[in-house]
């Protein structure tokens, strides 16, 4: 007879490690097909054309990749968006911020615009309108250059989110800690808003996030607050920060909130430039390299019988525009923004 061949037996532990190098090759394999995946899909943004009132001229890259137009030339890899919340009751926008993105010096202006800015709007079917949050009445295209003649800049790209969606953005990041700046007392069955908080710092659910970002007054009959629309625009900016540090800090989880956006938010970013975002955004500081700040202007104004409209002061709404929002190499000017006054 001849000899039984004895096979060697595996340790345990060359068992495991041969499992475990097996899952690595496959994980690896993954990551590379995703990383090709999602080389393919980035799109770099474009840039929009310079709006009026400058004399018109047609904008062409130049050498650089900036754009030239009007005799304006944009810096290279900067962006402007409009961000707005609708108000789904009124049809109008309930809150309106730009901001600006300069990709490369890693730096950003986040702006708010109080929704009862005084302009002279003209929907495309002829009907007028003196407050900037009714031209989002008129579809998103309507208020996106509404703001860019106002402010004498182009507005790259838009971003509305709606009440539904903003709170499922906040439960996705594990909500924020905010201090509430007033007592908050107010229902309005009509809506189903019911905002109720007390002074103080506190944890935020999507939902209560999205009710302190809507506050405005307290309900007629109760404890009234000092609280401007300067001082709801702060509020909303200020948990759109911590938002924003919450993504920022949990990579693993962005195309979860890309996906979000991409399905639940109206916006005409698409995929491929969302995922090129990602990069410059994982690097930038907010702390340090994000400025925040409202148009100053006098919200009791009275025009053609409208109360209540928010005038700007001119001088000061081009100081901050040149210090947070400008995308254009020289400075912004007073003959380019169209600001209404009485």
């Amino acid at each position: 007879m001849g000899k039984r061949v004895q096979r060697r037996r595996v340790s345990p532990l060359r068992r495991v490690a041969k499992i475990l190098y097996g899952l690595l090759v496959a994980l690896s394999a993954v990551v590379v097909v995703l990383y090709v995946f999602l080389i393919v899909l980035r799109k770099e943004p474009t840039m929009a054309p310079t709006p009026a009132p400058p004399p018109v001229g047609s904008a062409v890259p130049d050498s650089g990749g900036s754009v030239v137009a009007n005799g304006l030339v944009r810096k290279d890899k900067t962006y402007t968006v409009l961000l707005t919340c609708p108000d789904a009751t009124s049809g109008n926008a309930d809150s309106i911020m730009v901001a600006m993105y300069d990709t490369i010096n890693q730096k950003a202006g986040l702006v708010s615009i109080p929704r009862d800015t005084l302009v002279q709007g003209e929907s495309p079917n002829g009907n007028r309108y003196y407050k900037i949050n009714s031209s989002y009445h008129y579809g998103i295209d309507e208020l996106k250059e509404m703001v860019s003649q106002l402010l004498g800049i182009p507005i790259d790209y838009y971003v509305a989110i709606d009440v539904d969606t903003f709170p499922k953005l906040v439960d996705m990041v594990g909500g924020v800690d905010f201090e509430i700046p007033v007592y908050m007392d107010y229902d309005d069955p009509t809506q189903d808003l019911h905002i109720h908080f007390q002074r103080g710092m506190t944890h935020l659910d999507g939902q209560e996030a999205m009710e302190v970002c809507r506050f405005r007054h307290n309900n007629a009959g109760k404890v009234q607050v000092a609280y401007s629309d300067v001082e709801r625009t702060q509020t909303q900016q200020k948990i759109l920060t911590l938002i924003a540090q919450k993504v920022l800090s949990q990579p693993d989880n962005i195309p979860g909130y890309i996906n979000l956006i991409a399905e639940n938010v109206e916006t005409d970013l698409s995929l491929g430039e969302m995922l090129w975002f990602v990069e410059p955004a994982l690097k930038f500081d907010l702390g340090s390299d994000l400025s925040t700040a409202t148009l100053p202007g006098d919200g009791t104004v009275t025009y053609k019988g409208i109360e209540w409209c928010y005038e700007l002061y001119p001088d000061q709404v081009l100081e901050i525009l040149n210090e947070m929002l400008n995308p254009y190499t020289t400075p912004i000017t007073e003959d380019m923004i169209q600001i209404l006054q009485k």
